[in-house]
């Protein structure tokens, strides 16, 4: 009877904090959900033994999926639900959320949005455009707090430490259109003030060939890949895929305009970047 009741006020909390479908933005709802339904089932029939199986799985499954930016901005901040176009941001929230429902042993389409909104938010609620973890390191570290994720970069055989400070929204105010709102853009810089001199680990490039770095990563981990450009952490996102045992890049492609793994191995895809710097490796808790 008490565990009964336990549950009970279990659920009435969850209610009580959910997002509301006025709050959701669909691509299209009719399709969204039905499609969305459909992974989380076809992923219940699988036998995964861990998360990042999970995440493998359900990545590739996107692959074919357009390139299309900017799917989130709106005028009034939304959970904008969109599974048929992804930028490199959107694919990997999207994938994650798609797995971490089906970790919960779930397959609703409301239980992902209710998820997708705990990844994607500060604290796990929207609130607002200033609400949304728009940097990687916060988004990190947020999510890490709540136990959604952890970071692994530092746990890698050869990893290193980059200092910077994250500041580039508030000094590109012109290339975010709600940051002409004076009462959103306070709010963005306050939240760049906690990453003056941000320190964080990562893996540089020129270690990416190595074999111990190549033998520690895992299908399905997810990666970001750090950056030169100042005040910025990261530039991208993506997932890791093996090929013959070698880390593959599996994302969203501004360049290719789809989802795609690209036909060189992880090292040699950064190494042909002038600006990216190396990565960080995050894996799902769930």
């Amino acid at each position: 009877m008490k565990k009964a009741f336990i549950l009970i006020l279990s659920l009435y909390a969850f209610c009580a904090n959910a997002i509301t479908l006025e709050q959701v933005r669909f691509h299209n709802e009719a399709s969204d959900t039905t499609k969305i339904t459909e992974i989380l089932v076809a992923i219940s029939k699988q036998n995964f033994d861990n998360p990042n199986s999970r995440i493998n799985y359900i990545a590739h499954s996107f692959l074919g999926k357009p390139y299309v930016a900017h799917t989130l901005e709106s005028e009034v901040e939304m959970l904008t639900v969109n599974i048929d176009e992804v930028d490199c941001t959107t694919f990997v929230e999207t994938v994650i959320a798609l797995a971490y429902t089906a970790g919960e042993g779930r397959s609703s389409w409301r239980d992902f949005i209710h998820n997708l909104e705990k990844i994607r938010y500060r604290s796990g609620r929207l609130d607002g455009y200033s609400s949304r973890l728009h940097y990687i390191s916060d988004w990190i570290i947020d999510n890490n707090h709540r136990g959604n994720i952890k970071e692994v970069s530092n746990i890698f055989p050869f990893y290193s430490y980059q200092v910077k400070t994250i500041n580039f929204m508030s000094q590109n105010r012109d290339k975010y259109a709600a940051l002409k709102d004076s009462i959103e853009f306070e709010k963005i810089k306050n939240i760049e003030i906690g990453y003056r001199n941000h320190r964080f680990p990562y893996i540089k490039k020129s270690d990416l060939r190595k074999k111990e770095i190549q033998t520690a990563f895992r299908a399905g981990d997810i990666i970001a890949l750090t950056t030169r450009i100042n005040g910025l952490d990261v530039s991208h996102l993506g997932i890791i895929t093996l090929i013959n045992n070698i880390p593959h890049l599996l994302h969203a492609s501004s360049v290719k305009g789809e989802v795609t793994i690209e036909n060189k191995p992880l090292h040699e895809t950064l190494m042909n970047s002038r600006l990216n710097t190396g990565v960080r490796v995050i894996r799902l808790n769930q």
